[in-house]
């Protein structure tokens, strides 16, 4: 019997009525005892960055309705990590579930969702800060898995960035940002902990991935009117997700406050 016989053989199968949720269960148990490997190393002098590979514990299951079901939500992800309370938090009314994709290249980029607000994580030391934490997902448009080691967060970035802002002012550098990055079944899952972005929320607030470097001139234009777009001639993967932010959080002082502490002249945030 062939691989598409065989298939079709075991999708005929009778499943049960609660086979899915069951399946669903599985791989989340599954996944939270899997080993974790790789080292904690540091991205820029205040972030940091947790690289983790989850080896898959279970049997390939052949079954198709347990395609529907694969993709890991931002509150399993932060299960995995084993921040309890950030799980909650974006399964909280709070949470922004986007699940947005774009295909670019070889890849499918999904912005899943976000959260916002003040001592939402158990990882950060800073509790007292409020901070924004976004997962994305990486997949392959052939199905083919996705290896950790050929996406290092210093070249495949995701990062926030603010109309009427120079990329190169407001991003994961300027934001305090840290991202860790695990792999599970192929496909590759950033979760994103950086200064709450809910302070620029009078403005258009975007969530961009890209394969280069820090954000500058080559890979982002600024329109007159503040609106933000990659550059004509960048080249590579890219996708940029405007957030349906609710305008009333808006913070001007918060504002005022980062540019202050940045040691920028004010023209550097605007031309």
């Amino acid at each position: 019997m062939n691989w598409n016989d065989y298939r079709k053989a075991v999708d005929a199968l009778p499943l049960s009525a609660d086979f899915q949720e069951r399946t669903e269960e599985l791989v989340r148990r599954t996944a939270q005892i899997a080993e974790l490997e790789k080292e904690c190393i540091s991205v820029k002098k205040k972030g940091f960055v947790k690289v983790i590979s989850i080896a898959a514990a279970v049997a390939l299951l052949t079954i198709s309705a347990y395609a529907a079901s694969y993709l890991l939500s931002p509150a399993q992800v932060a299960d995995i990590h084993g921040d309890t309370a950030l799980a909650q938090a974006f399964e909280s009314e709070d949470a922004v579930k986007l699940n947005q994709s774009v295909r670019t290249e070889k890849l499918c980029v999904t912005l899943a969702g976000l959260v916002s607000g003040e001592n939402l994580s158990e990882w950060t030391d800073q509790a007292d800060q409020s901070r924004t934490y976004a997962v994305m997902i990486l997949e392959s448009l052939d199905g083919t898995p996705l290896d950790i080691d050929d996406f290092s967060v210093t070249e495949y970035i995701f990062t926030p960035l603010v109309a009427g802002f120079t990329p190169w002012s407001v991003n994961n550098w300027t934001l305090d940002a840290g991202v860790y990055l695990m792999e599970q079944d192929g496909v590759i899952y950033y979760l994103l902990d950086t200064q709450n972005i809910e302070m620029f929320a009078d403005h258009t607030v975007y969530m961009a991935f890209y394969q280069g470097r820090t954000p500058d001139q080559e890979i982002f234009t600024m329109a007159e009117d503040g609106t933000i777009s990659f550059a004509e001639s960048f080249e590579g993967p890219q996708a940029l997700f405007t957030l349906p932010l609710d305008e009333s959080k808006a913070d001007p002082a918060a504002v005022e406050k980062f540019m202050d502490d940045s040691g920028f002249d004010r023209e550097w945030f605007t031309s």
